[in-house]
């Protein structure tokens, strides 16, 4: 046998040694597992209290209003702030007095000395227990006493570290096997509190032990009472009041935001199509300016200016031109240009009287007598 094959029989040995142990020392079993809560289960923490409450024959609301039932009802107190609102306070303090029952949990029991004080009692670090249970904290079911009476109650869930200490005649006690007063009621005016270090009634702890028992004694719940609930733990949040109550005013601001954004960004294109910039020629610029001249009531000088024009030109290029006399330079004029010298008299000599229609026909023919004779010596220029 070669020492190849003697390692792999070595290695499945001890693969079959290990799964003989774990064979011998595991088992298969079930475990049923709550499932978690739906709807109004999941979102309300007193569904269960609410739900108890009812089956017993008592009207139940959870007051995230925070208003007060009347004095005949009662109110259970958790996770709230005693004196975070100084009037919200003293209402449930006047509630109370006029005969109101008030139950408070621990999550308040050790929350303010203002509400010790106006009960009337304090706390204590509680005894210990020389032996302690060997149990999950979330486990404990554990015997409680009833003060005066014989009536005990196997609570589950009741942790704390505290004992209440009375300063007043107790209407009512609960008490662990260390004598720790863990439960107490008080007169408080025509009502009463009542007090508890723990919290047993949270969630499906509700349902274990004998704490519907205690949840019945502690709120000294009748049929026909009505129980409200208070808490601050699920409150909604500022913007989710805004919304719920502001939406019209949040709708316009909106609204307004979105148009002044509109209003104040940035443009992709004109708000309108850019028009034609087609560029007028000479000659219309120059009939555009006679025109304006001669609406103004300028046609003298615009006659005079034309005219002008043409006795330079033929003076510049017309031999002798400034010492001809006038026939003799119409004939001069006729001869460079090839018109009528009589109608080239015409045009030179306006009196300021016509219609608009004689004077154009002047200008446009003294204008082409200028031209021509800058033609023809241009022509002559070129050798043409």
């Amino acid at each position: 046998m070669t020492r190849e094959r003697l390692g792999w029989i070595v290695v499945a040995l001890a693969a079959a040694a290990l799964i003989a142990w774990v064979a011998s020392n595991t088992y298969w079993t079930s475990v049923k597992v709550p499932l978690p809560p739906k709807g109004e289960a999941a979102t309300n923490p007193f569904y269960i209290r609410e739900k108890f409450a009812q089956a017993l024959g008592a009207r139940t609301h959870w007051a995230r209003d925070l208003r007060l039932p009347p004095t005949s009802g009662v109110v259970y107190i958790s996770m709230l702030d005693w004196d975070l609102l100084p009037q919200r306070r003293k209402r449930f303090e006047q509630w109370v007095e006029s005969g109101g029952r008030l139950v408070i949990d621990s999550t308040l029991i050790t929350s303010t000395d203002a509400l010790e004080t106006w009960m009337g009692v304090g706390h204590q670090s509680r005894v210990e227990p020389k032996k302690k249970p060997k149990l999950d904290p979330e486990d404990i079911c554990l015997p409680y006493d009833e003060d005066g009476t014989k009536d005990s109650y196997l609570v589950c869930e009741m942790v704390s570290n505290i004992a209440i200490v009375p300063h007043r005649k107790l209407e009512w006690g609960l008490r662990d096997q260390e004598s720790n007063l863990e439960g107490a009621r008080v007169r408080v005016g025509r009502g009463s509190v009542t007090l508890l270090t723990g919290a047993p009634f949270t969630g499906r702890s509700l349902l274990s032990g004998e704490n519907g028992r205690l949840f019945v004694a502690t709120t000294q719940l009748r049929r026909g009472d009505v129980i409200y609930f208070f808490s601050e733990s699920d409150q909604a949040s500022l913007l989710e009041l805004a919304v719920r109550f502001g939406w019209p005013v949040l709708c316009l601001i909106g609204v307004a935001l979105a148009l002044a954004i509109w209003r104040g960004s940035i443009r992709f294109g004109p708000l309108a199509p850019p028009t034609e910039t087609a560029r007028r020629s000479l000659a219309e610029q120059i009939r555009g300016t006679g025109q304006f001249t001669m609406r103004i009531g300028s046609a003298g000088a615009l006659h005079a200016a034309t005219a002008r024009a043409l006795n330079e030109a033929a003076t510049r290029y017309i031999n002798a031109y400034e010492v001809l006399s006038g026939a003799d330079r119409m004939q001069a004029l006729a001869t460079a240009t090839g018109y009528e010298a009589s109608e080239l008299a015409a045009a030179l000599h306006y009196s300021g009287s016509g219609r608009s229609e004689h004077l154009r026909a002047d200008l446009e023919l003294l204008e082409a007598a200028r031209r021509r004779i800058l033609l023809k010596h241009m022509r002559r220029k070129h050798g043409n």
